[in-house]
């Protein structure tokens, strides 16, 4: 079967995540920068190969205290570990929209295998000729299996100033590579 590239459309993406703070509400935020490329067998998601990175110094909260702060070594450490990724090992057919997508994530300089679900919205033909698949990623991680340990106790609630689990969603539109045709002279 013919391997099909496909590279991220940065202008139709966003890689968000949400934690608890206070133990009352969420703090929602964004990666501003990051790439991602996959690999199928034709255009079977079910095969693919994912490759993701994100630029942590891109971390964007709406708020620039938080930000720095985030970009410090209570979190994510971005001057030692500037990005964070994911390659996945394998796809998981659900159903023929479903898929669990098996990999590792390394953070922090931290590898641990994680398990994402992904939505395949579709895959069209774009008026420009392009084909096109848009997918939604979605899944938690415990931020202290990477090292991100800050723990400050609430005297109030007794809970930590920050949830342990942080959740990602990724919206994403992904165009095929087109293949050069070979013209014989």
């Amino acid at each position: 079967m013919t391997k099909t590239k496909w590279a991220l459309d940065p202008t139709h993406a966003q890689v968000n995540f949400k934690v608890r703070h206070l133990m009352i509400a969420n703090v929602i935020g964004e990666f501003k920068s990051f790439t991602a490329t996959a690999e199928t067998d034709g255009d079977d998601i079910a095969t693919a190969k994912v490759h993701f990175t994100a630029d942590v110094h891109s971390i964007h909260t709406n708020n620039e205290q938080r930000d720095a702060h985030l970009r410090a070594n209570d979190f994510f450490d971005a001057e030692h570990n500037p990005q964070i990724k994911f390659e996945s090992e394998r796809m998981e057919k659900i159903d023929n929209t479903h898929y669990k997508m098996h990999g590792m994530l390394t953070m922090r300089g931290i590898s641990k295998a994680e398990t994402f679900n992904v939505e395949l919205n579709g895959i069209i033909q774009d008026p420009w000729g392009n084909t096109r698949m848009g997918v939604e990623v979605t899944g938690k991680v415990n931020r202290t299996d990477y090292g991100v340990s800050f723990g400050a106790m609430t005297d109030q609630t007794g809970g930590v100033m920050v949830g342990l689990d942080v959740a990602i969603t990724c919206n994403a539109e992904m165009v095929k590579e087109k293949v050069a045709e070979t013209i014989l002279a």
